[in-house]
């Protein structure tokens, strides 16, 4: 049996997933700078997409919008 303040987490952790995202970006870029991007993504262990995300997301806060 779950505590109430764990299954409020889980719960939020559920909703949070099933948030779509519906936007696309397409950029066209150098073939070998993707391919060395992705490579080292994957180095990390994260994904290009969520490190493009973290990009836009700072780039908007650190300008203003």
């Amino acid at each position: 049996m779950l505590r109430q303040g764990r299954y409020e987490t889980v719960n939020k952790k559920i909703e949070k997933k099933s948030e779509k995202k519906d936007g696309q970006l397409i950029l066209r870029l150098d073939k070998d700078e993707r391919d060395e991007f992705v490579k080292l993504c994957k180095k990390m262990d994260t994904s290009a997409s969520r490190e493009i995300r973290r990009f836009i997301r700072s780039f908007m806060k650190e300008n203003g919008a």
